[in-house]
C-alpha cells in the first residue's frame, strides 16, 4: 500500500540542496595536514636522510590529496541524492584506498624511497589527521562542520 502523505518521500531520492559541512571538513583536514608536515618530513630525515624526508613529503602528498578527493566526492554526490552519496561513499573509499596503493607501487622501487618513513607517515598521518580533526569538528546541527569559535558564537548572538 503506497502512502500519499507528502512526509513520506523516499528519503534516497532527496539531495542536499545548499553546501555542506564536507568540504568545509576537508579543507580543514588540508591545513591541518599542512600545519603538521614539518614534523613528519623532520622524522624521515633524522631517520633516512634526504630520502626519508622526500618519502614522507611524497606520503603527505597523498594523504592529502586522499582528503581533498574525499571531500571533493562527498559534496558532489551529496547534491545528486543521498543514494548517490552513499554510493559514492563506500566506492570511492575503495578507489582511494586503490589509488594510495597504485601511487605507492609506481615509486616503491625508485632509489629515492624509503619504504618505512613512507608508510609510517601513511598510517600514522591518516589516522592521526581524523583524530586530531575530531576536536573540531560540531556534531551539532546547528553548527555542522568544523566548530565555530567562541568568539564567533558571541558575535554573532549579539547581532554583530
Amino acid at each position: 500500500m503506497k502512502s500519499t502523505d507528502p512526509r513520506m518521500v523516499n528519503v534516497l531520492s532527496r539531495r542536499d540542496e545548499k553546501s555542506g559541512p564536507e568540504a568545509e571538513i576537508g579543507r580543514d583536514l588540508v591545513k591541518r595536514g599542512l600545519m603538521g608536515a614539518p614534523l613528519f618530513i623532520a622524522f624521515g630525515a633524522i631517520g633516512w636522510g634526504v630520502n626519508g624526508a622526500l618519502s614522507t613529503g611524497y606520503a603527505l602528498a597523498l594523504i592529502i590529496a586522499n582528503f581533498f578527493l574525499a571531500a571533493a566526492i562527498v559534496t558532489v554526490a551529496a547534491r545528486i541524492s543521498y543514494a548517490v552519496l552513499m554510493g559514492a561513499t563506500l566506492f570511492g573509499y575503495l578507489v582511494r584506498l586503490g589509488l594510495i596503493t597504485l601511487a605507492v607501487y609506481l615509486v616503491a622501487d625508485a632509489s629515492w624511497v624509503e619504504i618505512i618513513p613512507l608508510s609510517i607517515t601513511i598510517v600514522v598521518a591518516h589516522l592521526g589527521l581524523l583524530v586530531w580533526e575530531l576536536r573540531y569538528v560540531s556534531l551539532s546541527l546547528a553548527f555542522p562542520g568544523v566548530k565555530p569559535k567562541k568568539s564567533d558564537l558571541i558575535s554573532s548572538t549579539n547581532g554583530s
